[in-house]
Parts: C-alpha cells; structure tokens; sequence
C-alpha cells in the first residue's frame, strides 16, 4: 500500500510585525503546493524572502504565476532588470531614481498590483544596497484610536512628480513637465480593503491631504511616514545572490537603499497584476 505525503510549509518570522523567511525547496515552491499559504503569509506579513533560492528568469515567472496573475512589462514577458545603472537600463534609470524614497507602486492607477517579487542577480558590499519595507497594515493597526478617527475620511493626491523634488531639488521645467504627464490620483489616506483590514496609503507620491491646510497637511504625511517607518514596523533586507523578496504592494511600502548607480547591482523583476481597486 502506497501512503501519499504532504511536504511541511517552513516559515520563520524575521521580526514580530513584519517579514517571514520561507524555507521550502524550489521544487516545492514551483509545484505550486504552497500558493495559497504563500499569499496568506504575505498579506499577514507584508513580505516575504526566499533565501538564495537561485530562481532562473524562466522559474521566477513560473513562481509567480502559481501565486495570481502575471502582469508582464516587457513585451517578451521577461522579468524587468532593476538597476540604477544607465549603461544597463538606460530607458528607466532616471525615473528609478524616485524608488531610493518610500513609495507603493502604482498609486496613479485605478487598480495597484497586488505584489512585486525582485530577485538578486548582483549584489554588492554587505551593507549596502539593501532594500527597506514598511508594513502599513501593522502601522495603522498601532495607531491610537484618536489618530485613527482623526485620518479615517482623509485623502491625498498622489503624484509622481511629487518624488521628483526628493532626489532634484531644481528641476527644470521641462523634466517637471514630463514627470507630471505620467498623471495622478486622489486616494484615500486609510485604505479600507475588501478583506476588512486597514492600511495607510504613503510615500514620496504624497504631494497633500486634500482640503486640509498646507502645514498641517505636511506634518500629516511626514508625521505618518515616520511613524510608519519606524523600527517596529520596518525590515532591511541584506541581498545575497539568488535570494527572492516578495512584498505586498497593497500593505507595504518599500525603497532601495543608498548605493553607486555604477556598482552593477542588478535585480530582475516580475509582479502579479492587482486584483483591488483603490478604495473610493
């Protein structure tokens, strides 16, 4: 008699509100056996690493595939690389230079991917080069209930052009031009997600709290970035070559950290399409 056996999700936590390690081999991983508590742990967790996995492109797009659905940017289908290096990327370099900033991705759209998944191809010096994420489900759960009632009808305009002055501080204004042809959004500051769970909805996107006075509207979002920020809420993850980070864009804020532009540090992207519209 033959007896079927279940392989062991292995999960570990990295800190107590944010971050798991998932232990599991590739095959189990490309299997699709764990999907669903795969994304279960990433909603609860905000993100998720896959130490030194070693996913080529070809198992990287096939991972994301068993967790949703594949939202492809290149018209290959290939994942995107991800670097700041103008030699590598020339096309988009310039525009990547906003991610060293907190931000969520896609707040100019009707519906944000669910989630990016960056494997590291070159990494550089221990140290250096991390990536930071910020749970923001966890950080407006910690809130007290006067802040939560007090940014609860709250909304922001969300502009990309907004993160331009973080890293230019005198643009011209025809690179201000282009960056505002790529649009904007009022969004709500307290995303109430379908499951019923909070997130606040942040980042160097933030341009003001709509209706509130300037001032006021500046400590708001810079008061909150850094509650949300804080080492309570936050993980820095140190690459290695072949690790694989996953990160709920719905939940979790994230940024590269500081580094040489011509390094050669290179991450390969895929994302899985979002699957929840901004609440209105």
């Amino acid at each position: 008699m033959s007896v079927a056996t279940t392989a062991e999700f292995k999960v570990e936590h990295v800190k107590p509100k944010i971050g798991s390690r998932i232990l599991n081999s590739k095959q189990e991983l490309l299997s699709g056996e764990f999907a669903a508590r795969i994304r279960e742990e990433l909603e609860a967790r905000g993100v998720l690493v896959f130490p030194q996995i070693n996913f080529s492109d070809e198992e990287q797009i096939a991972f994301t595939k068993t967790l949703g659905e594949y939202a492809s940017e290149n018209a290959d289908g290939s994942p995107s690389k991800i670097t700041l290096d103008v030699k590598e990327n020339p096309s988009s370099a310039e525009y990547l230079k906003g991610s060293l900033y907190w931000h969520i991705d896609g707040t100019r759209n009707e519906v944000p991917i669910l989630a990016s998944l960056l494997s590291c191809k070159v990494p550089i010096p221990k140290g250096t080069g991390n990536t930071g994420f910020s749970n923001t489900y966890a950080a407006y759960d910690d809130l007290s209930d006067e802040d939560k009632a007090r940014y609860e009808n709250m909304r922001v305009l969300h502009a990309p052009w907004a993160s331009l002055f973080y890293y230019e501080a005198e643009p011209s204004l025809a690179k201000l031009k282009i960056m505002q042809s790529i649009g904007e959004k009022v969004l709500p500051l307290v995303w109430k997600h379908a499951s019923g769970r909070k997130s606040l909805v942040l980042g160097c996107t933030c341009h003001h709290v709509i209706d509130v006075d300037y001032s006021e509207s500046a400590q708001i979002i810079h008061g909150l970035r850094e509650w949300a920020t804080s080492p309570d809420f936050t993980y820095s993850h140190e690459w290695s070559v072949g690790d694989l980070v996953i990160w709920d864009n719905t939940g979790t804020m994230h940024r590269a950290e500081a580094y040489d532009p011509d390094c050669g540090r290179m991450m390969h992207r895929t994302k899985l399409e979002g699957e929840e519209a901004w609440a209105e």
